[in-house]
């Protein structure tokens, strides 16, 4: 059984520091222009049963805002994917699309 008290995902079990602060748990990230945001587009297989996905990362922002990406992305090419662990995933081979997507919306550095 987990403690409740226990910090998720922090290593440390007792600080003998009185003044230490544990890290918080939601950090403020600012979101990037557009155009400074340096998105890659791939292509992967791997560990999906032979089906095919097609994976933006490199988002540098909050996660709302890649939820918000995501969906766009979906919907212009008329699929389904999820946003997790930083990138955004989309069923299928779609990468011209995205691709073509991100340059039309600003994202100048997404790179295939």
């Amino acid at each position: 059984m987990r403690k409740k008290n226990k910090l998720l995902g922090s290593p440390l079990v007792y600080s003998t520091d009185p003044n230490y602060m544990p890290p918080s748990e939601e950090e403020a990230i600012d979101t990037l222009t557009p155009a400074e945001q340096p998105l890659r587009v791939i292509l992967e297989t791997k560990h999906r049963a032979g089906k095919t996905v097609t994976i933006v990362y490199g988002f540098v922002g909050s996660e709302e805002d890649m939820n918000l990406l995501g969906k766009s992305l979906k919907n212009q090419c008329g699929t389904g994917g999820s946003v997790k662990d930083g990138e955004i995933i989309i069923q299928g081979d779609h990468r011209q699309k995205i691709f073509q997507y991100l340059k039309q919306k600003g994202y100048h550095k997404a790179k295939l």
